[in-house]
């Protein structure tokens, strides 16, 4: 029979309405056909969330960032944690606690072998990352993990090519990419509102300086904390760097001056070139009195976009001695990027749920890791340093047997007059040729 009945509507909506439809008010005959959407769409829904995977999720750490990951993924849709370990035990079982975990554990490898978890939220030390994603793609488990992937570039490597061979998602947690601030300014490159965009501006200026004991040992300035800047530069000129200048010093904390390299640096800057003769600039300090300064700034050919910090309130006070916000920005990470935070935790869960790729990968923290590592050397060498030369020294049996090598000068000064007038994306694609996808 014909779908439609003489009313010209489903012939169940005709039968309903007694074949009375051409009497029947405009605005009821509106009020009938949005309440059918609605019951549809919910129908629709409905179908969907039954349809829908639920994945459940183990996190190793019950730190700082363990716990804001716990909260975030209370508010995540289908999504369940399950179990949460850390090496102190009573902290594990706090967390478990507070967030309605059913178990909790000492150990992570509770939480790598539990037949229960689907992906596993690294938030351990940095030093604990590599062996960890290792494991967990040799078990079977989807990844996120806190920057860095690992502390040095050939266990990256292997990380990376381990999680791809067994098939299993890694997400790196480069949480300024999911800042609002930031995701606004990216917009608006996308959508073109500033014409075509040729220089980046960023800042990163912490309110007071780390400790001597989280310095020494901490990888330096340029892997600790210009690592986030210069990724961010990267994600904003959505386009590959070329090369790198960076200078630092020490202006705040005079007992660092004793370390090595880099970290004896409370103080840097980088100049970065990027394809087609784009700038990036990047100023870094341990130290700004007056709270968290992290600022971006992007000049197109149409105009100019930039952010402001970000405060507790809106708050203003206008007096004949102060005009200007009631109260400082916020001097904590953790509330700066509170939202940053949670968005990275949704973006993964739902990927996961979903199947869909992650919107920040392994090669996105290589890339990170390798830039950082340039702008080091820069500042040792007091030089332009191309970022094709970081992937020069590493070399790699298979692609889960890599080792940090020297490179012999000779030749390589011998492959950099052969590769003079290359395309400034060869690097990316000779650091990509580690990856196997």
């Amino acid at each position: 029979p014909p779908a439609h009945g003489r009313c010209g509507v489903p012939r169940s909506l005709d039968f309903a309405l007694g074949c009375t439809w051409p009497q029947v008010s405009t605005m009821f005959r509106q009020f009938i056909l949005v309440a059918l959407a609605a019951v549809a769409s919910q129908a629709f829904t409905v179908r969907n969330a039954m349809h829908m995977k639920t994945v459940n999720v183990g996190v190793i750490g019950a730190g700082r960032i363990g716990l804001v990951h716990l909260e975030a993924l209370s508010s995540c849709p289908n999504v369940n944690t399950v179990i949460i370990s850390n090496p102190t035990v009573s902290k594990a079982e706090a967390a478990a606690k507070q967030y309605n975990v059913p178990n909790f554990s000492g150990s992570d490898v509770d939480v790598i072998e539990n037949p229960d978890v689907d992906a596993v939220w690294i938030c351990s030390p940095s030093s604990f990352h590599a062996d960890q994603i290792k494991r967990c793609a040799a078990a079977g488990k989807h990844i996120f993990c806190e920057k860095p992937i690992a502390t040095d570039l050939a266990e990256t490597i292997e990380a990376i090519n381990l999680c791809n061979k067994a098939g299993v998602k890694l997400f790196t947690a480069l949480q300024r990419r999911f800042d609002p601030n930031f995701r606004r300014v990216k917009s608006a490159i996308e959508a073109g509102e500033v014409g075509e965009h040729h220089m980046v501006k960023l800042c990163s200026r912490d309110p007071s300086p780390p400790p001597f004991e989280y310095v020494k040992g901490g990888g330096g300035i340029f892997a600790d904390m210009a690592v986030h800047d210069l990724d961010m530069s990267r994600f904003l000129m959505g386009c590959e760097p070329v090369e790198i200048l960076a200078t630092g010093s020490c202006q705040i904390d005079k007992k660092i001056m004793e370390l090595e390299g880099s970290e004896a640096y409370d103080t840097a800057t980088c100049v970065i070139k990027y394809e087609n003769g784009k700038t990036a600039i990047i100023d870094v300090c341990r130290q700004a009195p007056y709270g968290y300064d992290q600022r971006a700034e992007v000049l197109g050919t149409e105009g100019m976009i930039q952010t402001d910090n970000m405060y507790p309130n809106t708050a203003r006070i206008f007096t004949k001695d102060f005009t200007g916000n009631a109260d400082m920005p916020f001097d904590f990470f953790m509330s700066r990027y509170k939202e940053a935070y949670v968005q990275e935790t949704l973006s993964f869960c739902d990927s996961l749920v979903t199947d869909a790729p992650v919107q920040c990968t392994g090669e996105d923290g290589l890339m990170a890791l390798i830039m950082s590592i340039a702008a080091d050397r820069s500042a040792a060498e007091n030089r332009w340093v191309k970022f094709s030369e970081i992937p020069e020294t590493v070399f790699c049996t298979d692609p889960t047997s890599c080792e940090i090598g020297e490179i012999d000068e000779a030749s390589a000064a011998e492959e950099g007059a052969a590769e003079e007038g290359a395309k400034p994306e060869s690097w990316l694609k000779r650091a990509s040729n580690f990856i196997s996808g």
